[in-house]
C-alpha cells in the first residue's frame, strides 16, 4: 500500500478503512532507539529512532510485516489486508502469530528529515532500512529468527533485500508487487520525474521551505495516475472526459500527503535497489506475489521470470489482471492470496538459525 496514493485511488479501491477491533488483538506500539546506526554513506547517527507496531503476543511465532513508500505501520493495519489475515482462524491468527510491523526509517513515527535536520539527514537506501529493521528484531525485541517476512510495494522488495542480506533469518519470504531486480525502466523514470519536479519548483528552496512546495501535489497525482490503480478499472471508473475530470480534481483537491523532504528521501531510497546479483544466496521459501496488471512491475518483460530461475526455492503466484485488480495496488488486497499463504506457512520447511 502506498499511503501517498491512497486518497487518489479511493474510488477505485478501498485500502485506508481500519479493521474492526474485533477481528484481531489490539495492536500495540513500541519504539526502539538504535544507537550509532551507520548507513551505506559511511555517515552515523548517534540515535535513531525506529517505531514499530505488533499484533498478537511475543510467544507466537514471529511474522515480520513491511509497508510500502510513505506508508507506516497503520497503513497495513486496513481491513483489506489485517482483516484478511490477522483474525482468528485467518492465516496470520494473530492467536499463532507474533506480528511486527516497523515504520521503516523515513516513515511513520520513526526517524525522519522533518524532525529537525530537513536535507541534513543521512541519505538512506534500502539495505539501510532493512539494516535497521534487522537490528530492531535483534536487538529490541531480541528475535534472532522469524517464520515469515512478507512485504508490499517497497515493503516487497525489502523482503528481496531481507532474503539475501540475511538468508537464515526466516523460513518464508513473500515479497508482493515487486520484482527482484534493479530499480530501472519506466518505474524509476517516472520516480526520477516525479522527484524533479518537486525539486525544481521554487517553493522547495532547496529543502527549506517554509510551506510545502505547490508542484508537489500535481507530481505525486501524476506518478500515482501512471503506476497505480489498474487499466480495467481506470475505464470502469472513467469511462467518459467527465468522469475522468472528475477525478483528476479530486485528486488534485487532495492535501499533499506528506513533508518534502520526507517524501523526496523515501522515494530516493530505491534508487540502488538490485538485489539480482544476490538471488542464489537465498534460503528461504519464496513466494512472489503480484498482479499481471501491476504498471510498475510488468510481467511481459520477462526479467521476473528470468531471475526466479535463479531463486532455488521459489514460485510465482501471478494474480490475473480483471475488473476487481487495481494494477500496482491489487496485493494490498489479501483476499487474492489469503488461502496461498495459509497454504504455504502449513507446508513450508522450519529451517530455523
Amino acid at each position: 500500500m502506498l499511503r501517498p496514493f491512497a486518497a487518489a485511488v479511493a474510488v477505485l479501491l478501498v485500502l485506508s478503512a481500519p479493521s474492526r477491533a474485533a477481528d484481531y488483538p489490539a495492536p500495540k506500539q513500541g519504539d526502539v532507539v538504535l544507537k550509532d546506526f551507520k548507513f551505506h554513506t559511511g555517515e552515523t547517527m548517534p540515535e535513531l529512532k525506529l517505531h514499530y507496531t505488533t499484533v498478537g503476543e511475543p510467544t507466537g511465532q514471529p511474522v515480520l510485516v513491511l509497508h510500502g513508500t510513505g506508508g507506516s505501520g497503520a497503513s497495513m493495519l486496513v481491513a483489506p489486508f489485517a482483516g484478511e489475515l490477522f483474525g482468528k482462524d485467518q492465516p496470520l491468527d494473530a492467536a499463532k502469530y507474533y506480528i511486527i510491523i516497523p515504520d521503516s526509517i523515513g516513515h511513520g513515527k520513526s526517524s525522519k528529515p522533518s524532525d529537525g535536520l530537513k536535507t541534513k539527514f543521512p541519505a538512506y537506501d534500502y539495505a539501510d532500512m532493512v539494516d535497521a529493521q534487522h537490528r530492531l528484531l535483534t536487538e529490541g525485541l531480541g528475535i534472532k529468527h522469524v517464520r515469515m517476512i512478507i512485504g508490499n510495494s517497497m515493503g516487497g522488495m525489502h523482503s528481496w533485500v531481507w532474503a539475501t542480506r540475511y538468508p537464515d533469518f526466516m523460513d518464508i519470504a513473500v515479497p508482493m508487487a515487486s520484482q527482484p531486480t534493479e530499480m530501472a525502466a519506466r518505474n524509476w523514470m517516472l520516480r526520477r520525474i516525479m522527484l524533479e519536479t518537486i525539486r525544481n519548483d521554487p517553493d522547495y528552496n532547496g529543502g527549506n521551505y517554509t510551506a510545502q512546495p505547490r508542484m508537489m501535489k500535481y507530481a505525486v497525482a501524476a506518478y500515482g495516475t501512471a503506476t497505480a490503480g489498474g487499466t480495467i478499472a481506470y475505464q470502469l471508473a472513467a469511462p467518459t472526459a467527465a468522469k475522468a475530470d472528475k477525478m483528476v480534481d479530486e485528486r488534485l483537491a487532495q492535501p499533499v500527503p506528506s513533508d518534502a523532504n520526507d517524501f523526496l528521501y523515501q522515494w530516493e531510497s530505491s534508487h540502488d535497489y538490485n538485489p539480482s546479483a544476490d538471488l542464489d544466496k537465498i534460503k528461504a521459501t519464496v513466494l512472489l506475489i503480484n498482479s499481471a496488471d501491476d504498471e510498475r512491475n510488468p510481467p511481459e518483460t520477462n526479467v521476473t521470470a528470468e531471475a526466479m530461475k535463479r531463486v532455488k526455492d521459489g514460485k510465482v503466484l501471478l494474480i490475473p489482471a480483471s475488473a476487481e485488480t487495481r494494477g500496482h495496488l491489487t496485493t494490498g488486497s489479501a483476499k487474492f492470496y489469503a488461502e496461498a499463504l495459509r497454504e504455504l506457512l502449513a507446508t513450508a520447511p522450519q529451517r530455523g538459525m
